[in-house]
């Protein structure tokens, strides 16, 4: 496999299990109105994150490589409150169309070229700027842990970060 495939399934495998991830938090809320409650010293709180990391996705892998037509409302993901957790999972199962149909379609010439979109007002190759969105979701996802410990009183634990489900993840052969 070329190094550009494996960056490609890097990517959307890491996506894929954060985007599982950030699932699994969203319903490890108690209720819907404790996804938007606010915590001192914290910006924003859980279901704001869920909207941005969902818009983000859906624009930066889906509009500009997967061709899905989406129209991100940006400030909309800020401002936005109380929206139901049905309609938060339906936008995570919506970004993650948008990762796969951008990945089906992105070809390893397109990773070293300049991304199609100005990204504050500079020009960036594809590849590093998807390896920047992805570790801009993780990012974020910590921060949905955090609110989401401190709203609930919880410390249940929703397994983020399992290599075990890569795509390369295979059992380790003991010597």
């Amino acid at each position: 496999m070329e190094l550009t495939d494996l960056i490609i399934n890097a990517i959307g495998s890491i996506l894929e299990r954060d985007l599982e991830a950030l699932r699994r938090e969203v319903e490890a809320y108690s209720d819907d109105a404790q996804l938007w409650e606010p915590v001192e010293g914290i910006t924003n709180p859980g279901g704001t994150l869920v909207l941005h990391l969902t818009g983000n996705l859906q624009h930066f892998f889906g509009t500009q490589l997967g061709a899905t037509g989406y129209v991100r409302d940006r400030p909309g993901e800020f401002s936005r409150r109380n929206v139901p957790r049905p309609e938060l999972l339906r936008e995570i199962d919506a970004a993650r169309n948008a990762v796969r149909a951008a990945l089906e379609r992105l070809t390893a010439r397109q990773l070293t070229d300049d991304y199609p979109e100005t990204i504050a007002g500079v020009r960036v190759k594809t590849g590093e700027y998807l390896l920047h969105l992805t570790t801009h979701f993780a990012y974020h996802l910590g921060q949905v842990d955090y609110h989401r410990r401190v709203i609930t009183g919880s410390n249940i634990v929703v397994s983020a970060m399992q290599p075990a489900v890569l795509s390369s993840a295979r059992p380790a052969v003991v010597p």
